[in-house]
């Protein structure tokens, strides 16, 4: 066994972890586990099921990750769980692994920070760069995209999808989707703005900015149907080719939301 996991540590000899991986006391690795170099695992974890860890994850003390489904239709199939690199997972955060009533996976990009208690269930899809605040609960199949900041204590409800560099705030109930940029708070969650630092922070030009900003009120302001919204954010995009990029991923997500947007 390597110096670097705990005597006490319990590692099936079929998990496949790198000679880098540190382990603490008393955790459990079970047989299907592949962990990445330079990746840590705190005391009192579980790192359980069909589970794949990239390099230089950390996860904190009492971490259940890679357990089957909470769902009842979950039968014991093999489905998978999939974590990128550079991931930060403190204490308390549970994982799933994906259904077979989806795609079988649920995935957790790069560069998160995860903070305690958060539940991220079956089949969710988390993209990079990704802050899920303390307690924060996602139902199965959520799909977050890249930058989005979900605060503390908040709850997204199954099959939510929550945009690139969207921001919501704590307690916050997110029963529809949350377009990218925007920023929702409240029970039920309800638009408040565009995360305009957030976006500053990340280089966007102030032109985009200002093209987002517009978006947001051709969707919110003017009273328009989304279709209607849709068409005139279309319009921008097709006559500014300087903002097209910035643009394309709202019209992208609005064109595929199927439980419908936050609303005033």
């Amino acid at each position: 066994m390597s110096s670097l996991i705990h005597p006490t540590a319990l590692v099936d000899p079929r998990a496949q972890v790198h000679p880098t991986v540190a382990i603490g006391p008393y955790s459990i690795v079970g047989p299907h586990v592949r962990i990445g170099a330079h990746s840590e695992i705190g005391s009192h974890c579980v790192i359980d099921g069909h589970t794949t860890i990239g390099e230089y994850n950390r996860f904190y003390r009492f971490c259940s990750i890679g357990g089957m489904p909470q769902d009842k239709k979950y039968a014991g199939e093999p489905t998978l769980l999939e974590i990128g690199h550079h991931n930060m997972v403190r204490e308390y955060v549970t994982i799933n692994t994906g259904t077979v009533q989806d795609v079988g996976v649920t995935r957790v990009g790069s560069d998160n920070w995860i903070m305690a208690y958060v539940h991220i269930a079956h089949d969710c899809q988390i993209g990079s760069n990704v802050i899920l605040a303390n307690g924060a609960q996602l139902g199965g199949h959520v799909h977050i995209g890249d930058w989005a900041i979900i605060g503390g204590l908040a709850g997204v409800h199954q099959f939510g999808r929550i945009g690139a560099h969207s921001m919501t705030g704590g307690h916050s109930a997110l029963h529809m989707d949350v377009p990218p940029y925007v920023m929702g708070s409240g029970s039920p969650c309800v638009p408040v703005g565009v995360n305009v630092e957030g976006l500053r922070r990340r280089g966007f030009s102030p032109e985009a900015i200002s093209a987002i900003r517009d978006a947001y009120k051709i969707i919110y302001r003017r009273g328009l149907k989304l279709d209607e919204a849709r068409a005139q954010i279309l319009e921008r995009q097709q006559q500014e080719p300087a903002v097209a990029p910035a643009l394309e991923p709202l019209l992208a997500f609005l064109n595929a939301s199927e439980r419908g947007i936050i609303r005033p």
